[in-house]
């Protein structure tokens, strides 16, 4: 009798993990466009950026449907955030990745707002982007530092300055990709970060740079494929882009540990994963996008993917 329980109680267990697994569907996204962040604006307005040449792309999550909102050349985009203010039209900050510039686009109508310049092109990679109310800090993965662009009343944008970040977030020596991902919390007090090589999570002081490691059960995040993430609370969601995996984690109210919730990898959404990189959510649902690296690297860390290559928006309904 109590093993027949034992048994039945393994079935529901069992039954409730495979309820769990998220509804997930495909957004197509331009042939060849090579994207790699996601941002996501009013509605269900999602926005991609290409690697190739900076072009953004803007789409519909719900009926799929999209087109080119900048078309640009000789750029970069990488990380995105949508920053909504009342006062302004949205602003759509792009970090520009090997060209050393962050540039700012009107979500609305595609036009050019800024192009900040924060170091020389190819001396850093800016990777990743959070906006916070008083600036935007910006990674770069070649070395432990970040790019701060304060933001000012009205709108106005300050200049431009260089954060070093130090303690254990800036411990892989110099080896590539260092720092990826940034959130930060919804006072803007602290910054979070990952940091590729190390495979760790860390708590940047956005006044002085200092890091301290969050504390995280051994294998929580896998070394060399960390990458976007995405804060809601104290559920910050990490995207593993080579291992196709999307990891849930529950911090402590501090900040100082964490534990894993759930992970969602690529059986749960029935190979759609395609070495996602980065994260965005609307209401319920997170959307990921496909990189596709596994088909090339974009130069000038490789050849890039073939001709013809298809790209596309994983929407996971939560």
């Amino acid at each position: 009798m109590a093993r027949h329980r034992i048994i039945v109680l393994l079935a529901a267990g069992l039954l409730t993990v495979a309820a769990a697994a998220p509804a997930a569907r495909s957004v197509p996204l331009p042939d060849d466009f090579a994207p790699e962040g996601i941002a996501v604006g009013e509605d269900a307005t999602f926005f991609v950026g290409s690697l190739w040449d900076g072009d953004i792309y803007r789409g519909d999550l719900r009926t799929g449907k999209g087109s080119l909102l900048v078309d640009t050349a000789n750029r970069q985009a990488v990380g995105l955030k949508v920053q909504d203010r009342d006062d302004r039209p949205d602003r759509l900050w792009v970090a520009g990745g090997l060209t050393g510039r962050v540039f700012v686009y009107n979500a609305r109508t595609g036009a050019g707002v800024a192009d900040i310049r924060v170091a020389n092109p190819g001396a850093a990679l800016l990777n990743d982007l959070v906006v916070t109310e008083d600036a935007v800090y910006v990674t770069d993965s070649f070395t432990p530092q970040l790019f701060v662009v304060p933001l000012r009343g009205s709108g106005r944008i300050g200049t431009p300055r260089t954060l070093p970040v130090t303690g254990p977030a800036a411990d892989s020596g110099g080896t590539f990709p260092g720092l990826n991902g940034i959130e930060a919390t919804r006072s803007g007090e602290r910054l979070i970060v990952n940091n590729t090589v190390l495979g760790g999570l860390y708590t940047v002081d956005p006044e002085t740079g200092a890091s301290e490691q969050v504390d995280l059960p051994d294998g929580a995040i896998n070394p060399g494929v960390a990458d976007g993430l995405l804060l809601q609370g104290r559920t910050l969601w990490v995207v593993e882009n080579a291992t196709n995996r999307l990891v849930r984690l529950r911090l402590a109210a501090d900040l100082s540990s964490g534990v894993v919730a759930e992970v969602v990898d690529n059986d749960d959404v029935g190979g759609l994963f395609r070495v996602p990189t980065t994260v965005a959510r609307h209401g319920d649902d997170l959307a990921l996008v496909n990189a596709r690296f596994d088909l090339g690297l974009p130069p000038p860390f490789g050849q890039g993917a073939p001709a013809g290559t298809d790209y596309d928006v994983v929407v996971l309904h939560r």
